[in-house]
């Protein structure tokens, strides 16, 4: 029976701990008790586990051996700030499919009153992203990185730079990929699309842009899109 996974909240030593909100699901919503074996993840490290104590809105794990995990590649997805409902469903998705950072994009035709807002919600995305990797068996939680305007956001180091541009027409997606690629950035815009000026900023730090198809995807969609090809390109 494949063991539920956890990521720990503090950890010191041979113990790790669930904390809060976090481990009031393992007490209530599980009904954990002292002794059950869980997988935990700590600093990075997937490692062996039983509960050792439970407190209130507190659960002390012992730590055992560590597990053999395989590294995922280094994939960073900037997403032009959406509206937030399905920017949280597609921060979910990008966490199962195997991102590694997400960076929104404050972009020059992202709706004012979202950009304005943008910060305040960064919190919760990182909430909804830990909880996503747990769901998912990640030994990581992908870095939510607080918003950025297009400028900084060309600066982004990876191996593979990609902003998906729907006025490409000759380059597909799939042609940037190779299948050693160990770091991989890709830029989404905003609804309405990058503006001449952004794309030129991305152009000059060189960034190639790429088409996913002839049609018109949401952010959401071409998110899920673009990281499922990656994922299938990298064989992992």
């Amino acid at each position: 029976m494949t063991r539920r996974r956890w990521i720990a909240d503090e950890v010191s030593g041979n113990r790790a701990a669930l904390t809060g909100d976090h481990a009031l699901h393992l007490i209530r919503a599980l009904r954990a008790r002292v002794g059950e074996e869980f997988d935990v993840v700590a600093h990075g490290e997937l490692r062996q586990a039983k509960i050792a104590k439970i407190q209130d809105q507190r659960v002390e794990f012992a730590l055992g051996e560590a597990i053999a995990t395989k590294p995922l590649a280094q994939i960073t997805i900037a997403l032009s700030v959406f509206k937030f409902d399905r920017m949280e469903w597609a921060i979910e998705k990008c966490t199962e499919l195997g991102a590694s950072c997400i960076v929104p994009i404050l972009a020059q035709r992202t709706e004012s009153h979202l950009a304005s807002a943008a910060e305040k919600r960064v919190e919760r995305w990182r909430r909804i992203a830990k909880q996503s990797a747990e769901q998912s068996r990640r030994t990581s939680v992908p870095e939510i990185k607080t918003p950025v305007h297009t400028k900084e956001a060309v600066t982004l180091p990876a191996e593979i730079k990609i902003i998906l541009d729907e006025s490409e027409r000759d380059t597909k997606f799939s042609g940037l990929l190779t299948t050693n690629s160990s770091a991989i950035a890709v830029a989404f815009g905003p609804e309405g699309g990058w503006t001449p000026e952004e794309l030129h900023f991305f152009h000059e730090a060189g960034w190639k842009s790429a088409s996913l198809g002839p049609t018109i995807l949401r952010v959401e969609t071409a998110s899920i899109a673009a990281l499922a090809i990656i994922m299938s390109a990298l064989n992992n």
